[in-house]
């Protein structure tokens, strides 16, 4: 279920991505750090590739939080986990340390959601998916 929760959350993240940067008038390179919550390895790939298509390029800056909490080689995670779960472990453990430190003084957390039940995948239709940016800086 997540490589298809993930490639199908990463448009939603270009969306709020590309609507961000056009209302604040920033660009990638103004973040220390974009995160994502969890497209996993897959959507990672995807929203990176589209980013770039878009004008954006992400690829120094951007991570995801699914990628940076699992390890694929190691664990039998199948991509990762929930993106609202991901996105809160990630950054209240690791990115808040950064912030508080020093080490990162802007950032943009991106995180995802799939609407889905158990069912959705059996459906054959598209998985609606949603994503909220949050900047913050110190």
């Amino acid at each position: 279920m997540q490589i298809i929760c993930g490639s199908a959350m990463a448009p939603a993240a270009l969306e709020t991505l590309m609507a961000h940067f056009r209302d604040t008038g920033r660009s990638p390179s103004y973040y220390d750090g974009i995160y994502t919550g969890d497209l996993g390895y897959i959507g990672k790939e995807i929203l990176t590739e589209l980013s770039l298509k878009e004008g954006y390029n992400i690829k120094s800056n951007y991570n995801d939080c699914g990628v940076m909490i699992f390890d694929r080689n190691k664990q039998d995670t199948h991509s990762g986990g929930s993106g609202c779960a991901c996105c809160a472990t990630v950054f209240s453990g690791y990115i808040f340390s950064q912030l508080k430190n020093k080490n990162l003084k802007r950032i943009l957390l991106i995180a995802t959601g799939a609407l889905t039940n158990a069912t959705s995948t059996q459906q054959g239709e598209t998985i609606p998916s949603i994503a909220h940016a949050i900047s913050i800086e110190v």
